[in-house]
């Protein structure tokens, strides 16, 4: 993941800022719980294509 595009993306739905998660290759937003995928290095930044995180993910 590109360090200069993690600076710029933002949740687009608390517009909030993201965590990179390497193990798992998802954007943690976790204002809006929810984790957005990367595929292909190339970050899925829609809502209904997030995955909604479990508590202990987010506290």
């Amino acid at each position: 993941m590109d360090a200069k595009l993690l600076e710029i993306l933002v949740c687009p739905v608390t517009k909030g800022p993201l965590i990179y998660d390497r193990q798992r290759q998802e954007l943690i937003s976790k204002s809006a719980r929810l984790a957005y995928p990367i595929r292909d290095g190339i970050p899925v930044m829609l809502e209904e294509e997030a995955r909604r995180l479990e508590p202990a993910e987010y506290e």
